[in-house]
């Protein structure tokens, strides 16, 4: 039984370290691992969609509750790496039967006792190991204990370094193209003579993508931290990037060179944007899924054909452009509204309703109740 104990510490403490050493220090590639991490964010996962469809109704509680999700979830991250050490080091200390001075022969939870004042480093001295092994396994414990301390304290500013980097660009679009950005806001803003501006948006968001793509990766449980507006989010940027770029390779007239151009930075941001949801979808394994509402029917493709006709950019042949954009959306709407529907961010939609105002242009000083 003893050294039943002692194999099972030493391979809880191992796959610990592996998993909290990959999920901080080292890359990822695009897999469901096994491990803490892994099986903690799934059961999160599926927490936070149970909490999202309980309080579907009143949209302030939830916002409330989902956007605390976020930082909860990565506080539970840590308490179960560090109290998962403890567990196996007081296995191996119990495992060896290590005499401690309140007496030989202690039960495991005394053993749990000291594990956990060691490996926090108390320093409380109550219960200490009385032989060489055990003291060498409590120092070795000691050292695991200030190591996790100092990548904590690694883990945490890195991370909210990459949701600030993440949000300072989806703000920067409120002004560029509407709350919630819209793809047909966007253009309308960008008519032909600011079509380089256009093209180094793209670019920027293109970056931006790789970013994303790279933080989430390293650590999807940023998917679950809300943006600091309600109407802005990263998915509703994502979504507002592919149908731009959906819009601009459709109807740009390839025969003119800087519409060319133009078209080119779309297909390049419009594959990054694509791949960081399906790699998310894939690590957060959310499938894709059925649109229930057509974001762009005939009457809407209708009225954003009107409204990009006003830019003298656009080239639309109302019908046939219609039928290319509705095949090129299948290959990404299923993605967002999977995610869309997992994570309760809601899709913007390709075109603002008429006198729709931008979060900049709204305050809390206008609310009456604010009073």
């Amino acid at each position: 039984m003893g050294a039943l104990a002692v194999i099972a510490g030493i391979v809880v403490i191992i796959l610990v370290l592996w998993d909290s050493l990959e999920t901080v220090i080292l890359p990822r590639t695009v897999a469901r691992r096994i491990g803490v991490s892994s099986f903690l964010n799934g059961f999160l996962k599926q927490f936070y969609v149970f909490v999202g469809r309980r309080v579907s109704g009143k949209k302030a509680a939830r916002e409330r509750l989902l956007g605390a999700f976020g930082p909860i979830s990565l506080l539970i991250l840590i308490v179960v790496w560090a109290w998962s050490l403890i567990v196996g080091l007081s296995l191996i200390q119990w495992g060896l039967d290590t005499p401690l001075s309140v007496g030989p022969h202690q039960p495991l939870g005394v053993h749990l006792y000291a594990s956990a004042v060691t490996f926090f480093t108390l320093g409380y001295g109550d219960v200490t190991a009385t032989n060489s092994l055990g003291r060498i396994v409590d120092v070795f414990e000691a050292g695991i204990g200030f190591g996790f301390l100092a990548l904590v304290i690694g883990y945490i500013p890195v991370l909210y370094g990459s949701f600030s980097s993440r949000e300072a660009t989806i703000l920067l679009l409120d002004a560029r193209a509407g709350s919630p950005p819209t793809a047909g806001e966007l253009l309308s803003r960008y008519d032909a003579p600011g079509i380089d501006a256009l093209e180094e948006l793209l670019a920027d968001m293109e970056k931006w993508c790789a970013n994303l793509l790279e933080s989430y990766l390293s650590y999807p449980v940023l998917a679950l931290y809300r943006s600091q507006h309600e109407r802005m989010s990263w998915l509703s940027a994502l979504t507002m990037i592919m149908d731009a770029c959906t819009l601009l390779r459709v109807t740009c007239d390839r025969t003119k060179p800087e519409q060319s151009r133009l078209v080119r930075q779309a297909e390049l941001s419009y594959a990054l944007a694509r791949h960081v949801v399906i790699d998310l979808a894939y690590v957060l394994d959310i499938p894709p899924q059925d649109t229930k509402v057509d974001r762009l029917p005939p009457a809407e493709w209708q009225r954003l054909v009107e409204k990009l006709r006003c830019t003298d950019l656009f080239v639309c042949n109302v019908d046939a452009d219609y039928e290319k954009v509705r095949q090129l959306r299948r290959d990404y709407e299923p993605y967002l509204t999977g995610v869309s529907e997992t994570l309760f961010l809601a899709l913007p939609p390709w075109l603002p309703q008429d006198g729709e105002l931008d979060s900049w242009e709204v305050t809390a000083w206008d609310a009456e109740k604010h009073f």
